[in-house]
């Protein structure tokens, strides 16, 4: 059996890759039920034709099914439901793009009877349900979700207990069963080569966890429909990283306008230091070796499904009906959800005040508001439903009379049809929600404004008639807010904005009502669901093209899991490997970063122990060896601190001072000691300190470093980048550069990296005949690079070269190790001489 090191040594594939390879081909003849593959050459031809076409598993909380129990056979029937969002993907995609369902349904079915369903919704309808136990269910969505998630998205923290419900770790403990329950379903019809798994909403956002961790090179998207809170607000979240982490386990994050990928961003940043980067278009995030896109993507209507409800003889009848009901008034039209963040009593209230206002609207001005039930229950629903039917109460009391009320009220359900009509012969949307993730009411109302020749027919418009013409208002904190440009932005707190909207809405002249419709319908129907469809499908395979030329390797427990994506060439560092090849080398050469490479980052006292002296000291005193500790520290600590090392080289802030033993003198790598430039950068330093709190300067002797690790992660980034563009102006004729690093500004002169150094050292070597034919270089850092760098220029192939970074990171380098701890352990076993003779007895 091959040992870990022996198969990073001979460049074998991950622990993941062999699972692949040693699988043994299974089928799924029953969804939930996988048995051996056991088909005809008849069957083995089309499902390998089935693998070769492309999948995706669209994974939601609910499936796009509607659930009914027939009362004389006591059998389930089963439909599309047809308002499903999800389902409006199907056919969006392309003809050869295969869709399946994962989600549960909004009916309870017992547990003798799951298996029955399971085969007919996939043989039926390509959907896999997930069967929630009864209180698990209940916790999952009534409790962690839409009464913890749901508020907390939208901006509401329950301050007290009559606000709302706090963190319960009962309902988080559901909510992880219940993604861990749709990750079983998902496994189970998984094809890990050709399926891509597209998750979507707050619902599920633990389920990319789950499934990273099982399938490495999973390809998953995900979308949040809703708006995405700030950093001030999701911080509060007492389980804000496994949330997070569940996100940067996708390839493909997308959100519906930039301000809720701005928040997202903004947790990265603050929470993992993780920065975004932007190019050609695209922003990714680099996390561990993976890319991850964020994309910015609005979704949009099913124009063939609104054009075939205009076209419904239901519809143009009850449109007929709706404008002889309201015939010489004019209609403004709300249609929600009874939920506390549509502003639904907002739009009551400026109504009334409009009315108040203006008298001439008085029997002539009504709102009709359609009302769609609550999907949670609870006491805060209830008081949203009693204040609107208290305030339409009054309204209507104060200014309705005989024939007519200026507040219509209509509590659904109200089918498609009547929606449709109501859209028809309305004469603006208004939609006032306090926050929301898209709402595409003003969209659908558009389309329905442009009407259908059956529509037309029915309500007697002719071809000579009017250009199409619509209005909407609508609230500026909903995602689809930016995309309307012709509607009358307003903000629904203020009641007085909200009412001069409405009264705006109502009083516009024609020709400009003709002209933002024709600007909105243009929008909305080249932007509908199929093209947002197709835009994040072909994001989704550009994200996850890389993953076969990648090596994954796991990181953390539990739902901190993660991977790390490397290039196949980047290998653990093997000690007996190198150990082996240090034997029989003359003109060795070991280059060794310092900090968080032979001691931890984190470490308070960064002088170095008695161990790492102690070790030096033994390969120091091997005299076929030149070993040097290559740093960006200044001499005078890094001469204190090995002071105890005789024969050690030292090359300090980055290479600029280098010498060769303790009794040796110090030589510059450049000709130049003029540092008068530090006069013009101090004092900007200076400034940028003062300003930024927690950021200080080192004063090195060569070069001055503006510190900001410990300051604010977002403030002090803006501050950096400032000093940046700020010191490269006044450096310009300088020869100086001016670099930003990890946490890090430093002014420094040209010419002086740590791969020059390490130039010298070859050379100088050289020059003594003593040609390096064994390389050891170690380093944690992205000044480590450069070293990495130079040696694969400068030492000839016949050598043997173990370039390798501390930390699973991409890098220049071949080879890692994953911390401080390993490091030693490898220079221990090139030091201790029983380690190479145990290993020459196992060779013999």
């Amino acid at each position: 059996m091959f040992s870990q090191s022996c198969m990073d040594l001979r460049n074998l594939i991950s622990v993941e890759d062999l699972w692949y390879m040693n699988r043994v081909p299974k089928v799924i003849r029953v969804p939930g039920v996988i048995s051996d593959y056991e088909t005809s050459s008849e069957d083995d031809n089309n499902n390998n034709n089935k693998l070769l076409s492309k999948r995706i598993i669209i994974a939601a909380n609910q499936l796009p099914i509607r659930a009914t129990r027939d009362s004389d056979t006591n059998q389930w029937n089963f439909e599309y439901d047809m308002n499903g969002a999800v389902l409006q993907l199907r056919g969006t995609l392309g003809a050869d793009v295969e869709v399946v369902y994962v989600g549960c349904l909004k009916v309870e079915i017992d547990e003798d009877e799951q298996d029955d369903v399971s085969t007919l919704l996939m043989d039926k309808f390509r959907c896999v349900p997930v069967f929630l136990p009864a209180d698990i269910g209940e916790k999952f969505y009534h409790g962690f979700c839409k009464h913890y998630l749901w508020p907390l998205f939208h901006y509401m923290m329950p301050m007290t207990w009559t606000q709302g419900p706090r963190f319960d770790r009962d309902q988080w403990t559901a909510y992880t069963i219940s993604n861990k329950l749709f990750a079983d379903r998902v496994t189970e019809i998984f094809d890990p080569e050709n399926d891509y798994v597209w998750i979507n909403d707050y619902h599920l956002m633990l389920l990319p966890t789950f499934l990273r961790k099982r399938f490495y090179r999973v390809k998953l998207g995900f979308f949040l429909h809703s708006p995405f809170p700030s950093s001030e607000i999701y911080r509060t979240l007492p389980v804000r990283e496994e949330i997070l982490q569940g996100l940067l386990n996708c390839d493909l994050i997308g959100f519906h306008t930039f301000d809720y990928a701005r928040h997202f961003l903004s947790c990265c940043s603050r929470m993992m230091g993780i920065d975004y980067q932007s190019k050609r278009g695209y922003i990714g995030l680099d996390y561990h070796g993976r890319t991850i896109t964020v994309k910015i993507l609005p979704v949009g209507v099913h124009m063939g499904h609104l054009q075939w409800l205009l076209s419904h003889d239901e519809t143009a009848q009850k449109a007929k009906e709706l404008k002889e009901e309201f015939r010489g008034k004019t209609v403004l039209l709300g249609v929600d959800d009874m939920d506390m963040f549509k502003g639904i009593s907002f739009k009551i209230k400026a109504m009334k005040q409009l009315l108040e206002e203006q008298e001439v609207l008085k029997g002539k001005a009504v709102l009709v508001q359609i009302i769609n039930p609550a999907r949670s229950k609870g006491k805060d629903i209830q008081d949203v439903e009693n204040e609107i039917d208290s305030l339409a109460r009054e309204t209507n009391e104060l200014y309705g009379e005989p024939g007519y009320q200026p507040i219509v009220l209509i509590n659904g359900p109200v089918s498609p049809q009547e929606k449709t009509a109501y859209y028809a012969i309305s004469d603006c949307c208004v939609v006032s929600p306090v926050r929301d993730g898209m709402n595409l009411v003003p969209y659908k109302y558009t389309v329905c404004r442009q009407g259908s020749a059956v529509l037309d027919k029915v309500l007697g418009i002719d071809k000579d008639a009017p250009p199409k013409k619509s209005m909407i208002v609508v609230s500026e904190f909903i995602g689809c807010s930016p995309s309307l440009s012709g509607a009358i932005r307003i903000n629904p707190w203020n009641i007085d904005d909200l009412c001069s909207g409405m009264y705006h809405g109502i009083k516009t002249n024609e020709a400009e009502k003709v002209l933002r419709h024709e600007k909105h319908y243009k929008y909305i129907s080249t932007h509908d669901v199929s093209f947002w469809a197709r835009s994040f499908n072909q994001d989704l395979v550009r994200s996850c093209k890389l993953h076969d030329d990648m090596r994954f390797w796991s990181m953390g427990m539990g739902l901190r899991f993660r991977v790390v994506a490397l290039s196949k060439s980047f290998m653990r560092l093997s000690v007996d490997h190198v150990v082996l090849s240090y034997n029989g080398r003359n003109n060795r050469l070991i280059l060794l970063d310092y900090d968080g490479t032979m001691i931890p980052e984190n470490c308070v006292d960064k002088s170095p122990s008695s161990k790492v002296i102690s070790v030096l000291n033994s390969l120091c005193s091997d005299p076929k060896n030149t070993v040097f500790i290559v740093s960006g520290r200044g001499r005078d600590n890094l001469s204190k601190w090995f002071s105890q090392c005789e024969n050690l080289g030292i090359s300090a802030e980055h290479g600029y001072y280098t010498r060769w033993n303790k009794d040796s003198s110090w030589e510059t790598c450049t000709l130049t000691k003029d540092f008068d430039w530090k006069r013009m950068v101090l004092p900007v330093m200076e400034h940028y300190t003062e300003e930024t709190d927690g950021s200080f300067i080192e004063q090195k002797e060569s070069a001055l470093v503006w510190d900001h690790e410990h300051a604010d992660l977002q403030f002090s980034s803006f501050q950096a980048k400032e000093l940046l563009h700020h010191l490269e102006s006044v450096l310009a004729n300088e020869p100086v550069v001016v670099k930003r690093g990890r946490g890090i500004v430093e002014v420094k002169p040209q010419g002086v990296s740590k791969g020059t150094a390490v130039e010298n050292i070859i050379s100088t070597m050289r020059s003594q005949g003593k040609e390096p034919d064994f390389v050891l270089c170690i380093g944690d850092d992205y000044s480590d690079e450069d070293m990495f760098e130079t040696i694969a220029a400068k030492v000839p192939n016949q050598s043997k070269v173990f370039a390798c970074r501390v930390g699973m990171k991409p890098s220049k380098a071949k080879y890692f190790l994953d911390d401080t701890d390993e490091v030693m352990k490898l220079l221990q076993g090139l030091a201790n001489p029983e380690r190479l003779d145990h290993l020459k007895k196992l060779l013999t």
